[in-house]
């Protein structure tokens, strides 16, 4: 179990209990303020962010430390995510069960467009007004999101989101839930290496998402050896093995996201509780 499950959870996972997504947290004036500033603030300062880590990398190694520890403690106050899989953002569903379809505020910044990745999940009704509200905001002063872009703001239905979910695993997209000052949960993200601010940051050394309570195995009797799941894994935790010709994985690296299965064509790959001794590597 990760820091949150233990400090927001009882124990048990965080992201699954009611009370991380309750209206009384939603309400608090300081809260609502920090997500209505968050969609600029984040389009603005993180087209910065790749900058700042290279020049992290060459800094002197105490301040390298130093930097990180600060960071990630505001973080985990603030802002901060765990990968999840599919079918436990379905079980998400069933307690925010108000779903938005947004804009990619990540990608935003480093790429300069922003697909319909992200998704606001609340347990009220008016999100969506709420959600497309803030991104034409967002722009008054500086086009950040408009035109094509705020018209991509939907409404989705459990069933759609959780397909459009399963789409985007194919595409290898990894899921994860986001606080908007901890422990409330307001957004799932959709990421993958090339525009994500939070994987860049994890491979700069800075640790802003937890993995997964699951970890991934490979059925030797049923794997075939196609490498699709190889090419689909965003932390290079799978390798092939050419003498047994199968595909294995080094579980210090997986994240236990999932999205290896979405390409496996003979069903090789399923996901496990990870082990009590993992958890120091893990966490």
């Amino acid at each position: 179990m990760c820091e949150f499950c233990h400090r927001h959870g009882d124990g048990k996972k965080w992201y699954l209990q009611a009370k991380n997504y309750s209206l009384d947290m939603l309400r608090d004036a300081e809260r609502r303020k920090f997500m209505g500033e968050f969609v600029e603030s984040s389009v603005k300062e993180g087209a910065h962010i790749p900058e700042q880590l290279e020049k992290l990398r060459r800094a002197p190694r105490l301040l390298r430390w130093f930097f990180t520890w600060r960071t990630e403690r505001w973080m985990k106050r603030i802002h901060y995510g765990q990968i999840v899989p599919v079918e436990d953002i379905e079980a998400i569903f069933e307690i925010a069960n108000s779903i938005v379809r947004i804009p990619c505020v990540c990608r935003k910044a480093i790429l300069g467009k922003s697909p319909a990745f992200c998704m606001a999940i609340s347990t009220i009704p008016i999100l969506f007004d709420s959600v497309k509200k803030m991104f034409i905001t967002a722009g008054k002063d500086a086009p950040l999101f408009n035109g094509p872009e705020v018209s991509s703001v939907e409404k989705l239905t459990k069933e759609g989101a959780v397909a459009l979910l399963r789409d985007f695993e194919k595409d290898g997209l990894v899921h994860s839930v986001w606080t908007f000052k901890t422990p409330f949960i307001g957004g799932i993200c959709n990421c993958d290496r090339s525009g994500c601010l939070a994987m860049k940051a994890f491979e700069g050394g800075i640790n802003c998402f937890f993995r997964a309570e699951y970890i991934a195995e490979v059925d030797p009797d049923l794997c075939k050896g196609c490498r699709s799941c190889v090419k689909q894994c965003q932390f290079g935790a799978m390798y092939f093995d050419p003498t047994n010709r199968k595909v294995l994985i080094e579980k210090e690296k997986c994240f236990g996201c999932g999205i290896c299965r979405a390409l496996c064509a003979h069903n090789a790959i399923t996901l496990a509780p990870r082990e009590a001794g993992f958890e120091a590597v893990v966490h």
